[in-house]
């Protein structure tokens, strides 16, 4: 029996999915993360020591293949060993607006990197640190001792021991060319002081699970970890869509909009990137709005509660752009635009309406935008995430999609990185 392990490191914690060649789920674990998390590497490494540990010990020796999610756009940079030099930049940190019109000198009009969000702007700002300048000092044996990883590729390191590989959905935002397989030529002209990771097709066997791994937690000597993926891409792969015009939105911490495409768009001004999918796009974007913000207002118990009471036949007149802090990244990229959650109604139940339906305006917008640039026109929505199991938001979502919205027929984002795994091996 073959089975295959995906897991998924997302804004609010990690999980994985241990599924057969029928793609049958037999084994799902999760780990949250704390409140208040003081070093992401430490909360990351425990996390997949913790995933790897909860599979059942039966399963573990018929695991065939391991791939990794990670969230987009979440970078680190390492020593020659892996070790990390500084604290990661997550997939939201905007520090990168700073270096942004440095960057569009060089890059061409629109391009995806253009984003205060992207890895490359965030790689740009890093290299200022005196942490950076400190390491690439420390070795001047070779021309760069200093690697940049995504989170996915980093924590795919722990498990093969080759450094400085990636994927090409993770490698999007660093300005890797997806169309012709290799970085562009314009990058040569920014003083990148660091190792850029070799990238693959997503799923590719990259190497064998390290023998302390292997000793430690009795998996096959015969396991290989495989180039991953990013979250939203790996929701995506779960959820069953597959023909032009279908999307996913993924309602977790933040909004994700994919949506398949035979028509590749991109568009840094809206925060807009296309992602290769076998022969189509997988285009989209993600928002800071989504259940963050909701979590941040009520409890889960009083979402379930207050939802069930909204009247959805009654219009809302509240017109909320729901984020916690100034700074969106789609469909409006703007870093200095300003949440808007006022007025506050006296009543819970009005509130909460009024931020679902704000969420539900950005998802419909998001959409529109997507099919005004050129992509497939939207036809059929998946849902994943939280957000999923909300009927009331479905109902409010519907009333600005104008489309059929169903679950997806599988939510997790571990699932789809198992099915990333399974389908190269």
């Amino acid at each position: 029996m073959s089975l295959y392990l995906g897991i998924d490191f997302g804004t609010s914690g990690a999980r994985s999915v241990v599924i057969d060649d029928n793609s049958e789920i037999l084994a799902s674990v999760r780990y949250s993360w704390s409140d208040h998390v003081q070093n992401w590497f430490t909360c990351w490494r425990e996390g997949l020591w913790c995933l790897l540990g909860q599979i059942p010990g039966h399963l573990r020796g018929n695991i065939q293949a391991i791939a990794i999610n990670g969230t987009s756009s979440t970078i680190l940079l390492t020593d020659g060993a892996g070790n990390p030099i500084d604290a990661p930049l997550l997939y939201n940190d905007d520090r990168g607006i700073s270096v942004l019109e440095r960057l569009r000198v060089i890059a061409p009009p629109h391009h995806t990197v253009l984003s205060a969000t992207s890895s490359l702007a965030k790689l740009l700002w890093m290299q200022d640190l005196p942490s950076f300048i400190k390491s690439n000092l420390s070795n001047l044996s070779q021309k760069y001792s200093i690697y940049l990883l995504h989170q996915a590729d980093w924590l795919g390191f722990l498990l093969h021991g080759k450094l400085g590989v990636s994927d090409y959905h993770n490698a999007l935002k660093l300005g890797y060319d997806v169309e012709n397989f290799q970085y562009p030529q314009w990058l040569e002209n920014l003083d990148i002081q660091v190792n850029l990771p070799e990238v693959l097709t997503p799923g590719t066997p990259i190497g064998e699970l390290l023998p302390q791994i292997v000793t430690e937690f009795g998996f096959s000597h015969s396991c290989y970890v495989c180039a991953g993926t990013t979250d939203s891409i790996a929701a995506f792969l779960a959820s069953g869509a597959n023909l032009p015009g279908q999307g996913v939105t993924s309602l977790g911490s933040t909004l994700v909009l994919k949506l398949l495409s035979r028509t590749r768009v991109e568009d840094a001004r809206y925060g807009i990137y296309s992602h290769r999918l076998g022969d189509l796009w997988l285009t989209g974007g993600a928002s800071n709005t989504g259940g963050a913000v909701l979590r941040h207002f009520f409890s889960d118990d009083e979402l379930v509660k207050l939802s069930a009471e909204i009247d959805i036949e009654k219009d809302c007149d509240l017109d909320y752009y729901p984020l916690l802090k100034m700074g969106d990244r789609f469909p409006i990229n703007d870093p200095f635009l300003a949440p808007k959650l006022t007025p506050r109604p006296d009543n819970n139940r009005d509130f909460l309406y009024g931020l679902l339906t704000g969420i539900a305006k950005i998802e419909a917008r998001g959409y529109e935008l997507l099919a005004i640039l050129g992509a497939d026109q939207l036809n059929y929505v998946y849902t994943a995430g939280g957000g999923a199991n909300n009927h009331t938001w479905i109902d409010i979502r519907k009333r600005f999609l104008r489309t059929n919205i169903v679950p997806s027929i599988h939510t997790e984002a571990a699932y789809g990185t198992a099915l990333l795994a399974k389908k190269n091996l």
